[in-house]
């Protein structure tokens, strides 16, 4: 493990700050609740559990990496106090914040959580700050030599980027591996809210020799290879999940060059062209689904950086992501604290 100390890993562009209501009824009894308050021209609901908490898919796997012991470079921007909050959040896991930009505007959500059909639903409301306009022009010459020395550049979140994410993804992708040495990580999110732009990302960067490593879950391999195959089209009425899943990521693994690397609450895999490795998911009660492809994304990596086999680099992704749902901290593990579970999961 002495290696991780000479690794550097870039994870851009988001931070969020994320504050939790927690009403926990169904969303027929909030309608009512606030139709009533609402009447009232105004009032409170007391007795409603809420938090706030580090949200962003590069600011949380920023944390879960540097949790194992590895070094991590986010590239933000966001307001000054966004930078003093990434402080409180990341300062106490020796993150490198020096690429942080403090010229711009918070990202902000607030996620309603509800119940619908017995199961936690969350809403989630989002301010997108200075992500929707994150653009190359926001980079500097510094940013750029770090994008020539790192090891690992990974970019979260194309989704919320909404007007320039495709062109940062192909110009910082083409700047590694035209003039660096490391390897690109991509996990778009969701990118149905940013849907009108698939099509271009499609063909500038995800088809293009841009992208190594292209992490998904269920729902992005599905929709990702629809745009490809209308065999993937019409598994949506006909398959259980799980086929749909696997299918979807065979389908991208013989259509691009990247390695597909899977997701899903129930097993993990990766996907190229010749090969396909599946590992189930540990069993464990999950307390939390957010957040849990973010340290799954930080043990993936930290697999890759330690060269291991499918098998093992999957498993250590599963490993960190079950510890993190099922801690009842939200906390990320260290590589001791991560011994130790993986241990006791084996009695």
């Amino acid at each position: 493990m002495k290696t991780l100390k000479k690794v550097t890993v870039v994870v851009m562009p988001d931070f969020f700050l994320d504050r939790i209501v927690a009403y926990g009824g169904t969303p027929g009894a909030f309608c009512e609740a606030i139709t009533e308050v609402t009447e009232r021209y105004g009032g409170s609901l007391h007795g409603i559990r809420q938090a706030v908490l580090r949200g962003g898919n590069a600011a949380n796997t920023a944390a879960a990496l540097a949790s194992l012991g590895v070094k991590v470079c986010p590239l933000i921007k966001t307001s000054l106090l966004g930078y003093q909050l990434l402080k409180y959040y990341l300062a106490p896991f020796q993150v490198d914040l020096s690429h942080v930009k403090i010229d711009g505007t918070m990202a902000l959500t607030t996620a309603l959580e509800l119940t619908y059909r017995g199961k936690k639903a969350n809403v989630m409301m989002s301010n997108l700050g200075s992500l929707a306009e994150f653009s190359l022009e926001d980079l500097t010459s510094e940013d750029f030599q770090l994008f020539h020395e790192a090891d690992y550049v990974c970019i979260f979140n194309w989704a919320a980027t909404k007007h320039w994410g495709t062109e940062v993804a192909k110009g910082v992708f083409e700047t590694v591996k035209s003039e660096g040495k490391g390897k690109t990580y991509f996990d778009t999110s969701d990118p149905r809210p940013n849907k009108e732009n698939v099509p271009k990302l499609m063909k500038r960067v995800l088809l293009s020799n841009l992208v190594d490593r292209l992490s998904v879950n269920e729902s992005e391999a599905l929709y990702f290879a629809s745009q490809l195959s209308r065999e993937a089209a019409g598994l949506r009425k006909n398959s259980n999940a799980d086929t749909k899943a696997r299918m979807s990521a065979r389908i991208l693994a013989k259509t691009l060059s990247a390695r597909i690397d899977l997701h899903t609450p129930r097993f993990a895999g990766s996907f190229t062209g010749q090969t396909e490795i599946v590992v189930p998911a540990f069993k464990v009660h999950a307390l939390r689904a957010t957040g849990a492809g973010d340290a799954w994304n930080a043990g993936n990596i930290l697999g890759d950086v330690l060269n291991l086999s499918d098998n093992q680099r999957l498993t250590l992704a599963n490993a960190v992501a079950a510890y993190y749902v099922s801690n009842s901290n939200a906390e990320h593990p260290t590589v001791n604290k991560l011994q130790e579970f993986c241990s006791a999961a084996l009695l």
